[in-house]
């Protein structure tokens, strides 16, 4: 029953889409999954035993969660080298002497975001594009309805001196 344990948990490691990580106390990288492989594009035998800054650059927080025995919860981090944008959660597991992070992509609900961001920025320049439109074709109308305006008169203006000459 113990090795079925085993397993069953090698292979939820192996197949959960989040990336797992795990660093010892000295920040260096312990494991990996293959969902972090992924996300970073690096491979699993190339990363262990080296600085996780390697992959991550900034290693504070890990440093902070084993110093502080803390768990940071729903920090949400982004790493634009490998385009990816992640909310992690850090936890020392201070028996086994490591830190542990699992990792969700949240890459395609920020560039969900951004597009939705950019779509409304392209509505609100075309509104402000056509108000601009109707008025400069308001102030046409308006400029025409003037000249008319004025040149009816004028005949108007004529046509009463002429009826007024007629009367005189």
């Amino acid at each position: 029953m113990e090795t079925t344990k085993k397993t069953l948990w090698e292979l939820l490691w192996d197949y959960d889409p989040n990336g797992l990580l795990v660093v010892d106390r000295e920040m260096q990288v312990t494991l990996v999954n293959p969902a972090l492989c992924k996300m970073f594009k690096v491979v699993q035998a190339d990363i262990i035993g080296q600085p996780a800054s390697k992959i991550l650059g900034d290693v504070k927080d890990f440093q902070w969660v084993w110093e502080k025995n803390q768990v940071i919860r729903a920090k949400e981090t982004e790493y634009p080298k490998y385009n990816l944008y992640v909310r992690k959660v850090i936890f020392p597991i201070k028996d086994e002497n490591i830190v542990a992070c699992i990792m969700v992509d949240l890459t395609h609900e920020l560039n969900r975001r951004s597009e939705i961001h950019k779509l409304k920025r392209e509505t609100i320049e075309k509104v402000h594009e056509v108000v601009d439109n109707q008025m400069k074709v308001a102030q046409e109308i308006a400029s025409l309805l003037g000249e008319t305006t004025a040149e009816t008169k004028v005949s108007l203006l004529k046509l009463i001196q002429m009826v007024e000459q007629e009367v005189v």
